[in-house]
């Protein structure tokens, strides 16, 4: 009998294939290295390779030493050289691991599908296992879905430092590497890796970095090549499953896209009228380009001939009206069709975007007037087709082309526009001044301002004086709204449904919004009468401070007379957004989260009634970061661990920065990652899984909070030089000086850790691999809630392990946590310490911070039982395995870069800066999720 592999067999022999396309990656990119930067410099960065391996993998210390003398003697030209092909090497490495990813996901469905396994956790057919066994029926899951609304919104934020160009080459590698399963020839798989070598040689050869600052428009064609790549094709595949597992059940269109670029002003000037014109005719680009290539296809493949089958008499007409007259087609009125088809979409693509199709059969001519007209003539193509027993037509390219048309429109992604409150306030103080109703709005208190809006918003008058020159921020601010108005008659209302307001501290910060739209044509009628909006009012609740009043400001908006029936003249609609990244900076990891889970309960508390007495539906924007430290973790789990009541069919999130591109570059991935949204939002909303917490734990929960909220305010706010430190210690200077974002990275021109934006603060972190947004006084927090007394902290412990195992919430953000200590690595961060000129400064914090992380590991592993990182997580323990002993060399490159780049008076070596922005782009590769 042979003997059965060990599970250390086993794991090595499930990961031999991601292995060998490691391998194969990185010899390739070693070829090219040595063919282009020749034996020497291939010889040196291979021995930086194997020093680090041994460092990291072998404990060596004396390996660690050499590593470190060398690194420090290398000149800078070298050092370009070496951090060029470790970067490189996280992006390789990066896409073998995604194709491991797909490879055992297709391994365990396989499995699944002969009853060897169960469905895998976040897939559909897991869910509709769980479903069957709670007995929810088809019927309930197609009701629920009738009226859902999930959607994953794209936003701009300084922290994704692809260039478009590089992902193109990545996106092609993985293909060949994807292909390589399948090869089984040895002539097969030498052209596969020749294609592989061109495509390594081509990376290596383009510039990694934008010698420019990256515009708004360039952030639009950046986000668009996902929609290209994955979302246009991947989320009608995602239908069809649903549809294959509800069999005779209509799917609604419930899973849609939104987009942030092109309408989110908060803090970035460089967003304007122009710019949301510009983002909504290239969104309409891309969605009609699409368009005409399925309909150019399609008329490829329906050669039907009416000589030898039927076709109805609505398609007849359809052809008849086509301006195709070409004798060859004249038996074939599906092709006739569709060129005729493809002519008003051509005409429809000049009129919207002012380009031209690739093709014209015929003229382009008689644009279509909305979305809805297209799929009207698609659908009589379908009905044709299924009556005249061609339904096997209709599965491959027509029907994921009319659920596509369903989903994108026209406007193919739903923009949001956003803007500070102040902004609008400083909008409406000068209209009110110029219109001499009031001199000084800004300097009433917040009664008097909700009294005078009210009053303003109940008069049909406009505000606006005409002939009066109002200040170029104000015109700025209003031909904003005017456009909304006019794009949303361009391309239909789904193009823009939602606008945000950042900082909500009051009610009046929504009434100003409404002020708004009333002035622009976005509201009409009057509020006390018969108002109805255009935009939903969303307010952004984001401190700890606004979390807390987040439901009572929701709760005097609703209450306010006309305000509730606006709402239900409106489409009935409320959305909330909650902001994860500025709470977790004001209050740590987390208070963060517990706050945010007691704004959802308050609010859904107070909707419940809204919802079951007036049909009034909440929706919360969940404004997730990709680090753990801004909201981000896995969405399966963080949707789950959601409080009772909050998803009911109903969610949107952001997806931000270098998650974008880790997510839906590739695009089984990205198919994969809209399913677990999807799974989580229907088993959130029909099998309810998360209960009520008891009343121990959350009493537990808030002095938890209350005790790692007072530490981290110690660490962070209280503590002598830490900002200091922070400025010093990481790269955020070398990050903001980096053309990665066209917004800035502080909202003021200060060193204050308030005045920095959350984005740049959590990256800087995890650059030097401290990672403290993600973990920060949590350890102090347990030791404070345990106490002294060991009867007592015998007790208290026992409580935190049951909440630990019988709390969604409280289990999701320990193993968040887990995932946050295992990326992060103290003695790397040590050598960022040594960039502080305060030398006893820079011991005396990095020691708080050590101790402190300390603290947390000890915390962690006393509730868990696991003293092992990523013990529940084989999947991400391997990965650090793989790529972080070639990782960490890019960080002492960037740590002796950053020496030389701020002893330099005049800064004249643009190699060190190079270098030290590719060392950014290859360390966020690596990191992932926590970069």
């Amino acid at each position: 009998m042979p003997r059965r592999p060990a599970p250390a067999d086993d794991a090595a022999e499930k990961n031999r294939p991601l292995v060998e396309d490691i391998r194969l990656l990185g010899r390739l990119l070693g070829e090219v290295i040595r063919e282009h930067e020749g034996a020497a410099a291939f010889d040196l960065i291979e021995r930086v390779r194997q020093l680090s391996v041994a460092y990291r993998l072998k404990n060596d210390a004396n390996a660690g030493k050499s590593l470190d003398r060398l690194l420090k003697n290398l000149s800078s030209e070298q050092t370009v050289s070496v951090i060029r092909a470790f970067s490189y090497f996280s992006h390789l490495a990066n896409i073998a691991e995604d194709r491991h990813h797909v490879r055992r996901r297709e391994f365990h469905e396989r499995l699944a599908a002969q009853g060897h396994h169960p469905a895998h956790e976040g897939s559909l057919a897991a869910s509709f296992e769980k479903l069957s066994g709670a007995d929810v029926r088809a019927e309930d899951i197609a009701r629920m879905l009738e009226h859902a609304y999930v959607s994953p919104v794209l936003t701009a934020h300084p922290t994704e430092v692809q260039r478009k160009s590089i992902l193109d080459a990545e996106r092609a590698i993985a293909d060949l590497v994807a292909v390589r399963d399948h090869l089984g020839t040895p002539r097969e798989r030498d052209e596969n890796e020749a294609l592989l070598r061109g495509r390594i040689t081509q990376l290596w050869q383009t510039r990694m970095l934008r010698y420019t600052k990256l515009t708004v428009a360039d952030e639009i064609d950046n986000a668009l090549s996902y929609y290209r790549t994955t979302f246009l094709r991947q989320i009608p595949r995602l239908y069809r499953e649903i549809e294959h597992m509800l069999p005779g059940y209509a799917v609604g269109n419930f899973l849609r896209m939104g987009n942030w670029i092109g309408g989110d002003r908060d803090g970035n000037p460089n967003v304007t009228a122009e710019t949301l014109k510009l983002a909504l005719a290239r969104q309409a680009e891309v969605a009609l380009r699409h368009y005409l290539v399925e309909v150019h296809e399609l008329g490829a493949e329906l050669s039907t001939s009416q000589m030898l089958a039927p076709v109805s008499a609505e398609m007849l007409e359809l052809a008849e009206r086509s301006p195709d007259h070409n004798p060859h087609r004249e038996d074939e009125p599906y092709r006739r069709a569709l060129t005729g088809m493809y002519a008003r979409l051509a005409a429809t693509l000049h009129e919207l975007t002012g380009t031209e199709a690739l093709r014209h059969a015929v003229a382009p001519q008689n644009p279509y007037l909305s979305a809805e007209e297209f799929l009207g003539d698609l659908r009589v193509i379908e009905d044709s087709l299924h009556t005249h027993h061609a339904e096997a037509l209709i599965g491959p390219r027509l029907a994921p082309l009319m659920r596509a048309v369903q989903v994108f429109g026209f406007h193919l992604a739903t923009v949001d526009l956003r803007q500070s409150s102040d902004q609008h306030e400083a909008v409406i103080a000068e209209l009110l001044q110029v219109a001499r109703l009031e001199s000084d709005y800004s300097g009433l208190d917040e009664a008097a301002k909700r009294e005078l809006l009210l009053k303003l918003l109940n008069d049909a008058r406009p505000l606006r004086v005409m002939g009066h020159e109002y200040s170029p921020w104000t015109c700025s601010e209003l031909a904003v709204f005017e456009t909304a108005r006019q794009m949303r008659r361009t391309f239909g209302a789904a193009a823009l449904r939602h606008y945000i307001i950042s900082h909500t501290e009051e009610v009046s910060d929504l009434l100003e919004v409404l002020l708004l739209q009333k002035e622009t044509g976005l509201l009409r009628g009057l509020l006390a009468e018969d108002a109805a909006v255009d935009l939903i009012v969303s307010p952004l609740f984001e401190t700890i401070g606004d979390l807390r009043r987040a439901a009572p400001i929701m709760s005097e908006y609703l209450a306010l007379p006309g305000v509730l029936d606006m709402l239900k003249r409106s489409g009935a609609e409320q959305d909330v957004m909650l902001g994860y990244s500025d709470s977790n900076k004001d209050g740590g990891f987390f208070t963060s989260n517990w706050e945010l889970y007691q704004a959802e309960t308050a609010l859904v508390e107070l909707f419940g009634p809204l919802r079951e007495q007036q049909g009034l539906t909440l929706r919360l924007f969940h404004g997730r970061g990709g680090t753990v430290g801004r909201g981000g973790g896995p969405s399966y789990q963080a949707i789950l661990a959601q409080p009772p009541g909050t998803v009911n069919g109903q969610i949107r999130l952001t997806e931000q920065g270098e998650v974008i591109a880790s997510k839906y570059a590739n695009p089984e991935i990205g198919r994969r990652n809209l399913e677990t949204l999807v799974a989580a939002t229907l088993e959130a909303t029909l099998l309810h899984p998360t209960k009520g917490a008891s009343k121990a734990f959350l009493q537990a929960a808030a002095e938890l909070s209350q005790a790692s909220f007072d530490a981290y305010r110690h660490l962070v706010y209280d503590t002598p030089g830490f900002a200091d430190y922070f400025f010093a210690a990481t790269p955020i200077r070398e990050i903001a000086e980096l053309n990665i974002g066209s917004r800035p990275a502080s909202r003021k021109a200060t060193r204050a850790i308030e005045d920095l934006r959350a984005i740049p603060w959590g990256f800087s972190w995890g650059q030097c691999r401290v990672a403290l947004p993600g973990w920060a006084g949590f350890g102090s927090g347990v030791e404070a809630f345990l106490g002294e007394d060991e009867a007592e902290r015998a007790r208290r412990l026992a409580l935190l392990r049951r909440m630990h195992k019988q709390w969604p919430f409280f289990s999701t953000l320990l193993s968040n946590l887990d995932m946050v200590l295992a990326k992060s690595d103290l003695g790397i961060a040590r050598r960022y310490v040594d960039l502080v000129e305060d030398k006893r400064l820079g011991k005396k914090i990095f020691a708080a911070i050590e101790a402190e992380w300390q603290r947390t590991y000890d915390a962690l592993n006393l509730i868990t039982g696991q003293s092992q990182r990523l013990a529940s997580n084989p999947a991400l323990a391997r990965s650090i395995e793989h790529r972080f002993p070639y990782l960490d060399p890019l960080n002492h490159l960037q740590v002796e870069l950053m020496r030389r780049w701020r002893r330099e008076a005049e800064h004249n070596d643009e190699r060190l800066k190079r270098g030290i922005h590719i060392s950014i782009n290859g360390v966020a590769a690596g990191l992932r999720n926590t970069g």
